[in-house]
Parts: C-alpha cells; structure tokens; sequence
C-alpha cells in the first residue's frame, strides 16, 4: 500500500512536470511531427521554419500552358505566381496551439502524429492574363469570310476564298482558373470560335444563281417582227455576284434597255424624196413602232430572272414629222453648199459601206424648225441595214467592226451643213487624224450606233433637201443642201 502510493505519486509529478514542459513550449516551437510542403518543421521556432521553406519557396514549379495545338512550359513565377512561406507556416502553427494535452505528452515521448501542410502559394490574376495574352498573340484570328469573284478565263463565277472561322483564345479565363489553383502544373487556355459573316456555302447558292442568269436574252417589239438579244457577256454586264448576294447594276440595265430598243424600234420615216437620175421622186411617209419606256421596269426584272429568256415590249405608234403633202417642189430649191470629201485607197468593204450610207440619207428632207439626224436618216448601222465589216475607230484605236467607212459620208454631211450656216446640235470627232478627211484638218464627224450622232438644226424658215453624189470610180463624196437661198446663211469651209 505504501509503495503503490509513492508510485501514483511520481506519476502525477511526471504528468505535472510533462505538461509543465508542454506548456513552455507551445509559444516557441512546433509541434514534433509537423512538416511544410516535405520540409520538417517540428521542434522549429517559426522563423527557423519560414528560413527552412525559403529555398523551396524561391523555386517556383513548371507549369506546362496549352492551347489549342500549340504548348509551352514555363516558371509559374512567369504566371504570376508567387509562395506565401509566412502564410503556410502559420498553418502548422496554429494546429500546434490546437492539440491536446495528450498529442502534446506523445509528442514529447516520441511518438508525434505526424502531419504534412501544403506550401501556400497565390497568383495574380491580372499578371497571368498578360502572360496567357501574349502567348497567344499570334494563335489569334478573326473570322475570314469567303469571296466570289469572276474568271474571266472560264467566264463563269465562282467561289475564289472558302470561310474559315474566327479563334480568340481566352486568356483571362485560364488566368481566373489559374488563380483558383497555384498548385497546377498544367493550364489550358480556352477558345472561343467565331463564325464568318459570309460562308461559301451561301456564296456557292449566289454563284449558282448568277451563272444561271448568264444566258441568251432576247427581246419582241409588240406589233412587229423585230427581235434584239443580249449574249450571255452581254447580261453578265447587268449585275455583279456579292456576298450579300445578287446586286444589279442599274447604270448597265438602263445601257442594255437602250441597246435592244435602239435595235428593234421602227422610227417613223418621214416623207423624202429618191431620184431617178437628176428627177426627184416623192416617196410617201410610213408611221413606226417604238418602245414604251414604261417596259423598263418588266425589262429590269425578266432580265434578272433566270427563269425568264425572252419577252416582248410594249410597244406604242408613232406618226412622221413630214407627210408627203409636206413636201417641198423640189423645182423651187436651189443649192446652198455643198459638202466634199474622197477616199482613195479605200477597200472594198469600206466603198460599200459609203455607197449604203450614201444612198441611205439621199433625198433626206429636213422640215422647217426641225432636226437633222444622221443616224435617224441612215437607219440604224447594222448588217440588216446593208453595212458590211471593216475598220472602224474604237477606243482610241483602229479595230476590226460593223460599218467601216460611214463616217466618211457624216464627215461629208457635217461640211456640207456646217458650209450652210446651219446649228450644229450634236457633233463628235474622231479620237486622232484620218488621212481620209484631209485636208480639211478639223471638219470632221465621228457617228456610232448607239451614241454618237451628227444633228443639225433648220432655222432656216424653209425645207432643206439633203443630197449625194458617190462616185466610187473617182474615189469622191458629194452631199448636197437644198433649200430657199434667200433664208440661208452659209459659211466658208477650208477647200
């Protein structure tokens, strides 16, 4: 009994003298037992366990940073990253304060619970996303749409650029991930794809539709038998393929409507007269048939229907300015002036493009007050109309076309009614000198059907009578103005 007290009693005093030693040293150490990211700190004062982190806390891991195909592995320091050893500490420090009496005794005997904290680290968001923005600089790129255009080699449209989408890669959402988690070694950077605004899948549907609209297009003047048509180049002129699709071209319609309505409208023919021999003959007016201009508009939209190759325009009556009741005596007409010019060395094409143009506007008469027009007079320079090829001025250039040679009879008129004294209206030249005209430098008319016309005005109180004497053997020209001498004003021309 004696010695089982003495025994309870050395144990309370070890207990008292344990708990006594635990109690000095819970200010001042850690726990036995603790460790920070690997590194032992129990038994340390705090600052022996922040100096033991300070090496693994200067090392920051790898971080490998994907995106898309592309990847790269860096510091994570790069990224904004930085270690908290003081913050990561005061973990093990405050579950040293909490343990109990007997963790502490254990601890003491030697036998600890050991426990392992994480090294705290912490990133700055905006840092990271600077960093996740520049490596993804160049992996960037905005929706590319597709594009159409016209090759000219196969005449057709097509699709030239396919549509590809657009990439932005989200860095400040890995940035925001990133800050979530200091602790990983792998970031992947989203990306937000963009579509383009013009697909080729919608672009082939306009591509289809223009090359349908390349088509054969042909036009009826109503009451007659008259028909024009438009090649496929020709309609392919009207509009252009865009991406926002089919886009006509106003401009080049109304260009178009004039051309068919030039060709198959039957102008009036006011009364003339045609000789046989010196012995001027009446020759009897004829009422015509033109274009209304109220069928533009079904023009613009049958043209532009792929579905549509033809149609017939409204036409409407139109009456002479002159009837053959209006005619002058002819036995009372004197001549004015007359008008010369010559063509030697012209080929035989060109000769009988004169002859035509020639015989065509002889007998013209030109009412009182009203206008002489060339083209109106010769009927149009088209191959029903007699003219045969041959070389023509374009363009600034001498090229192969339709009615080589009438501009020598308009150049021949415009002398004969500018030596009269009559207004000129409308006169055009040539692009450069033409040895044909010389040398009457400047005393020259230049016509093309359609567009380009010689008008004169008469002012002269009376008729005028228009007339030609070709003489192809002698390679010359004469046009002739007829009219009441006394009421005429005429004016020198160089010889």
């Amino acid at each position: 009994m004696k010695f089982w007290l003495m025994g309870v009693t050395a144990t309370v005093l070890l207990g008292g003298a344990l708990a006594m030693g635990v109690a000095a040293s819970s200010d001042e150490k850690l726990a036995p037992g603790l460790s920070v990211a690997g590194v032992d700190v129990g038994g340390l004062t705090r600052e022996q366990a922040i100096a033991a982190l300070g090496e693994r806390a200067a090392t920051p891991p790898q971080v490998t940073v994907t995106a898309g195909k592309q990847s790269w592995t860096l510091g994570a320091d790069q990224l904004g990253w930085h270690a908290d050893a003081e913050t990561s500490v005061a973990a093990a420090e405050k579950v040293s304060a909490a343990r109990t009496l007997l963790e502490r005794v254990q601890g003491m005997l030697g036998q600890p619970q050991p426990q392992n904290f994480p090294l705290i680290a912490a990133v700055d968001p905006a840092l990271a996303k600077a960093a996740l923005t520049t490596l993804t600089a160049s992996l960037n790129a905005p929706p590319r749409n597709a594009a159409v255009a016209f090759d000219k080699q196969k005449l057709r449209y097509a699709v030239t650029v396919r549509d590809a989408p657009g990439r932005q890669y989200d860095a400040a959402a890995a940035a925001t991930v990133y800050a979530a988690a200091p602790t990983a070694t792998t970031l992947q950077i989203p990306v937000r794809e963009s579509r383009a605004q013009y697909t080729a899948d919608v672009l082939q549907g306009y591509v289809d539709q223009g090359n349908a609209l390349m088509r054969p297009f042909g036009a009826t003047l109503a009451g007659t038998a008259r028909k024009g048509v438009l090649t496929p180049l020709q309609v392919a002129n009207l509009y252009w393929v865009r991406p926002q699709g089919i886009v006509a071209d106003e401009a080049a319609i109304k260009r178009a409507f004039a051309l068919l309505t030039d060709f198959i409208d039957q102008p009036a023919q006011n009364a003339r007269f045609a000789f046989k021999g010196d012995k001027p003959v009446k020759v009897p007016e004829q009422a015509g048939r033109v274009t209304q201009q109220s069928a533009y508009a079904a023009f613009r939209a049958t043209v532009l229907d792929p579905a549509k190759t033809s149609m017939v325009f409204a036409s409407k009556k139109v009456r002479p300015e002159l009837t053959e009741a209006q005619l002058p005596d002819a036995s009372k007409l004197s001549l004015i002036h007359t008008g010369v010019s010559t063509y030697y060395g012209s080929s035989p094409e060109r000769r009988t493009n004169v002859a035509n143009a020639a015989a065509k506007i002889n007998g013209a008469v030109v009412p009182v007050g009203g206008t002489f027009s060339f083209l109106d007079a010769l009927g149009g320079i088209t191959a029903d109309n007699g003219f045969v090829g041959g070389l023509i001025i374009s363009g600034g250039r001498t090229v192969d076309g339709l009615g080589g040679g009438v501009c020598q009879v308009s150049t021949t008129v415009f002398r004969a009614l500018y030596g009269a004294g009559l207004p000129v209206e409308e006169r055009n030249q040539h692009s450069y000198r033409v040895g044909y005209y010389e040398p009457q430098v400047g005393f020259e008319a230049a016509v093309y059907d359609p567009g380009l016309d010689l008008k004169f005005g008469n002012d002269t109180g009376g008729p005028l009578l228009i007339r030609t004497v070709n003489d192809d053997a002698a390679s010359t020209l004469d046009v002739q103005v007829w009219g009441s001498s006394r009421r005429a004003r005429s004016r020198s021309v160089p010889p």
